[in-house]
């Protein structure tokens, strides 16, 4: 362990605590809706994957805040420790969360100049990070066109900004990560690859969305897209 990841230990759970007591705080005083503050947690949390990657030197450390906050967001869900996070009648979709990055960092990220996957896993999380948290909060205040999967109900415009934050994101991290400080030793793929990779990916990561049971798409939405990516790459890397 070296003194990189001691910091990055540090800063990842003093982020992670004071999200949640910020949002809480802020989410009561302003009168927020808890549906609205749990995506703002969904968000930034996510978004504290470039954190992880900026700080860490190794990998084996760097999945550690992920992998004890599948335990610790189990324990703020049972207990309703947070409300801007978890109300009674929340899924488990925070534990699913956690379970997702671990398992894509865990599987692709590799440090010490090892072949680096990072940029696939960094897509999907972001797919999920901004895909699904502009699916919630646009279908919440604009939705009108409403459709029904597994008793969820779900709005075309929720997918419809599913799909466009998704293709973006998507586009972002496979354009910019492989090669770059974060991942120097990923490798790129020509443009024409990635734009192939950004489409398709898009398309697996919304029908995940609209078809996943309440609070599960945290978990088909990142793995299944994934999966998806990284044998694309696959392919067009071999």
């Amino acid at each position: 362990m070296t003194k990189n990841d001691i910091i990055g230990l540090i800063a990842s759970y003093l982020y992670a605590f004071g999200l949640l007591f910020i949002v809480e705080a802020i989410g009561k005083r302003l009168k927020w809706q808890q549906a609205f503050t749990r995506k703002i947690i969904h968000i930034s949390a996510g978004m504290w994957m470039w954190g992880i990657l900026a700080l860490f030197d190794t990998w084996t450390i760097g999945i550690i805040p992920f992998a004890t906050f599948i335990v610790l967001n189990y324990v703020f869900y049972r207990f309703q420790i947070f409300k801007a996070m978890d109300a009674v009648d929340s899924s488990l979709g925070t534990v699913y969360f956690a379970i997702s990055i671990t398992i894509l960092f865990a599987l692709l990220w590799r440090t010490g100049g090892a072949l680096d996957r990072v940029p696939i896993a960094a897509a999907a999380v972001m797919a999920m990070t901004w895909g699904d948290g502009m699916a919630s909060i646009i279908g919440q205040k604009y939705g009108k066109h409403i459709y029904t999967t597994f008793e969820h109900k779900r709005s075309r415009e929720g997918s419809i900004a599913m799909a466009v934050t998704t293709f973006v994101v998507i586009l972002l991290v496979l354009a910019l990560l492989p090669g770059s400080a974060l991942s120097p030793n990923s490798v790129a793929l020509p443009f024409w690859g990635v734009l192939l990779l950004t489409v398709i990916g898009t398309g697996v990561a919304t029908a995940a969305e609209a078809f996943s049971p309440a609070g599960t798409d945290n978990l088909s939405v990142p793995l299944l897209t994934g999966l998806v990516l990284f044998v694309l790459n696959a392919l067009l890397s071999g």
